[in-house]
C-alpha cells in the first residue's frame, strides 16, 4: 500500500484575514511566504506554506495537505479512486505544489496530497514562538471509526492509541499522531498543534504568550496518550491551538514499539486502548477545563 508521509499544512477560512494573519506572523513567528487571490500562505521551514488563510464566513479548518515519497503521488491518487473517492488532479493549484491530487475524506475535509518541493522552504523568521513545524490537527466527528477506518485503509496511517471508543490517535509516520478525531455531535476542528524544541522552548513560548496578553486555557501538562508536554491557548477567531515538545515516536514499525522514555510507565510502550479519565488526559494530574472536547 501506498501511504502519506507528513502533513504539510492547514487550510483555514477567516472572517479577519489581516488578523490572523498578524497572529500566526507575529505571535507564532511563521514566515509570511506571500499573498495571492485572496490567501495568505505562512512558513515555518520545511515547506513553501504550513498555514493557509482565506477569507470567509467563519473560521474553520477547509482542507490539510500531507506529503508523499517522490514518484508515488500517481500510485496514491489510483489508490483513493479504488476505494470509491473521486480523486482531482491540478497543475499549479498552490504556490510550492506543482501537481498535486485532492479529494474528501469522510467528514468532508479537503485533502491535498503532492509530492514535496526542495526549492520550497523558508529560513525561520526568529520572531515570536517560531515552532519548528506544524504537528497535527485534531477534529471533532459524528463518525470516528468511519474517519479512522479510511484513513488506515485508503491512506495508510496506522492507529496508535485511543481513549475508550471515543478518542483516536493515528500517525502517517514516526510522531504519535499526525491527525486525531473525537466524538462529537458535530464535525469542526479541535485544535491545530505546533511542535517545540524542549520544555525549555515551552517556557519562553508561555512567557512571549503572556506578554501578548494570551492566556493558557490548559497546561502546561504532559498527556497520557504520545506522553507529549503540552500548552493549549486560543488564537484571535477562538480556535484551540496546542504548543508541544516531547511527543512519543515509534521509529521501526516492525519493532512496533515507542521509543523508550523515562516518563513511560511500561517497557516497552505500545499502542494500546487508554481507560477515560483525567490520568490518560494529564499524567500530571490536572483535567481538561469544562467542555474542552466540545
Amino acid at each position: 500500500m501506498n501511504r502519506i508521509r507528513r502533513i504539510a499544512h492547514a487550510a483555514f477560512e477567516t472572517a479577519d484575514l489581516e488578523k490572523q494573519v498578524e497572529y500566526y506572523e507575529q505571535v507564532l513567528g511563521l514566515t509570511l511566504a506571500g499573498k495571492a487571490d485572496g490567501r495568505a500562505y505562512l512558513a515555518n521551514r520545511l515547506d513553501h506554506h504550513s498555514v493557509v488563510l482565506e477569507s470567509g464566513s467563519e473560521a474553520r479548518c477547509t482542507r490539510l495537505g500531507f506529503c508523499v515519497a517522490e514518484g508515488e503521488l500517481e500510485d496514491m491518487a489510483k489508490q483513493v479512486e479504488a476505494a470509491g473517492v473521486k480523486v482531482e488532479r491540478a497543475s499549479d493549484a498552490q504556490p510550492g505544489v506543482p501537481v498535486q491530487i485532492s479529494f474528501e475524506d469522510p467528514k468532508g475535509t479537503r485533502l491535498e496530497v503532492f509530492e514535496p518541493d526542495a526549492s520550497s522552504v523558508h529560513p525561520f523568521s526568529g520572531r515570536g514562538v517560531s515552532p519548528l513545524k506544524l504537528g497535527h490537527v485534531a477534529f471533532n466527528t459524528t463518525e470516528i471509526r468511519k474517519v479512522v477506518d479510511f484513513y488506515r485503509d485508503v491512506l495508510g496511517f496506522r492507529e496508535s492509541d485511543w481513549m475508550g471508543d471515543f478518542f483516536a490517535f493515528i500517525r502517517c509516520g514516526p510522531d504519535h499522531h499526525t491527525v486525531n478525531f473525537v466524538s462529537s455531535e458535530k464535525i469542526k476542528m479541535h485544535h491545530v498543534a505546533f511542535e517545540l524544541r524542549d520544555m525549555a522552548h515551552v517556557q519562553r513560548a508561555c512567557d512571549y504568550l503572556a506578554q501578548k496578553d494570551i492566556p493558557l486555557i490548559w497546561g502546561p501538562g504532559r498527556h497520557g496518550m504520545g506522553h507529549n508536554i503540552y500548552t493549549y491557548h486560543r488564537n484571535p477567531e477562538g480556535q484551540i491551538v496546542e504548543l508541544f515538545t516531547e511527543l512519543d515516536q515509534m521509529k521501526d514499525e516492525e519493532l512496533g514499539h515507542w521509543d523508550p522514555r523515562p516518563w513511560h510507565t511500561e517497557f516497552p510502550a505500545k499502542p494500546k486502548v487508554w481507560p477515560p479519565g483525567p490520568a490518560s488526559a494529564n499524567l500530571w494530574g490536572v483535567g481538561p477545563p469544562d467542555g474542552f472536547l466540545d
